[in-house]
């Protein structure tokens, strides 16, 4: 009888701090019908990670407890094998991913991961694993929360926390729509929010974020994106009856003035990953470092200032 296959992952031992993360053996997962396995290079450290580690997903009971939790959501990778009926992807072929599950016991901090076929798509051509790795996510939750604004082009979009990894995705994709943006962003990103395609720019920490907007668009604007979680004063810079959308669980506000109020919740979409992967949009790599120094990561994603991604990856070669 041949020996069961292994390889790493990262995974939290109970809930807590970054300690709580250790890397282990496990069993190398097999792809079942119409999913794919891929030989991961980079997988994205994010701060869903870290609220996933710490325990606030199960008290808030999106999740259940578990003794070893699976960490990480995207990843890009190689095509490693092909499960039954799967015909979109080959062996070999350079792919990105996102696992929108919350309850496994195994994320994308692993050296392979299996994933449904429809979650996955070809990566962005010429650009490394780490790079890529920073699109699924952060990408989609930026295209997805446009779609449910359900602007116009011409149409005026207010996004906080510009300078992010989803806000700065939102500026870009934003623009590519015809939408004028107003970028909320400190001194230091005014040009990086320019370059994205940002027409006008509000401080991080204007004391009244609505005044400031509205001075630079009367009336308010059309939609406000909310990547920062601020709630009632990024929707005080909408028009009446206008749109809202957060990308923050549990930041929604009432719903005043007849603007309509979403909250963004993340679904894998392997299609709309491709057209994501085609833009040449801007990709941000604040640092790369080994499966082993997760815990790091975490650390240093907690302390904040990161302009881009931290991304771990499986060996020094990925």
């Amino acid at each position: 009888m041949m020996a069961e296959e292994q390889m790493r992952a990262v995974v939290a031992r109970g809930y807590g701090g970054p300690g709580k993360l250790a890397l282990v053996t496990v069993p190398l997962p097999e792809p079942g019908p119409g999913q794919v396995r891929i030989r991961v290079e980079a997988a994205t450290v994010n701060p869903v990670d870290l609220v996933t580690r710490s325990g606030a997903l199960v008290e808030a009971g999106l999740m259940a407890a578990r003794e070893h939790t699976g960490i990480g959501w995207d990843v890009a990778g190689t095509v490693d094998r092909l499960g039954a009926g799967v015909t979109a992807f080959v062996p070999g072929q350079r792919v990105i991913g996102l696992r929108d599950l919350l309850d496994v016991s195994l994320g994308a901090y692993c050296e392979y991961l299996v994933l449904d076929a429809p979650a996955v798509a070809p990566a962005p051509p010429g650009v490394s694993a780490a790079a890529a790795a920073t699109l699924p996510l952060n990408g989609l939750t930026a295209l997805q929360a446009l779609d449910l604004l359900g602007l116009s082009a011409g149409d005026t979009v207010l996004v906080t926390g510009a300078a992010g990894a989803v806000g700065g995705f939102a500026v870009e994709l934003a623009a590519r729509r015809g939408l004028r943006v107003v970028a909320q962003v400190g001194a230091a990103d005014e040009e990086f929010a320019r370059s994205l395609g940002a027409a006008w720019i509000v401080g991080r920490d204007a004391s009244d974020l609505a005044a400031e907007v509205r001075h630079q668009v009367p009336g308010g604007v059309d939609g406000a994106l909310d990547t920062a979680g601020l709630g009632v004063r990024a929707l005080a810079a909408v028009r009446t009856r206008g749109a809202y959308v957060t990308v923050v669980g549990g930041s929604a506000p009432l719903p005043l003035r007849g603007i309509r109020v979403h909250q963004q919740w993340i679904s894998s979409d392997g299609a709309a990953l491709a057209e994501l992967a085609g833009m040449d949009l801007t990709l941000r790599v604040a640092d790369v470092l080994p499966l082993e120094r997760a815990a790091e990561a975490h650390e240093r994603l907690a302390a904040g200032g990161m302009r881009g991604r931290l991304v771990l990856v499986p060996s020094a070669g990925a």
